[in-house]
């Protein structure tokens, strides 16, 4: 089966106009990426509430290693 670059890129294309995009392009400025705004303030939230978590637990089970390595 030979690769087709001209059937892959109409093939891409139809698959852009399936997806759902962040957007309203009905909307005009900022207010037109709202959804798209508002999950990127999600995401940020939850990888510092990760990383904090993950620091937390990490500071627990070094300052654990080192008392049981000081004994």
């Amino acid at each position: 089966m030979a690769f087709h670059p001209g059937k892959f890129a109409q093939e891409v294309k139809t698959e852009l106009h399936k997806a759902t995009w962040p957007w309203d392009p009905r909307e005009k400025g900022v207010k037109r990426y709202k959804e798209l705004i508002d999950s990127t303030i999600v995401v940020l939230i939850a990888m510092t509430l990760l990383g904090g978590f993950v620091a937390v637990w990490d500071l627990v089970f070094m300052n654990l290693m080192d008392l049981i390595n000081g004994l």
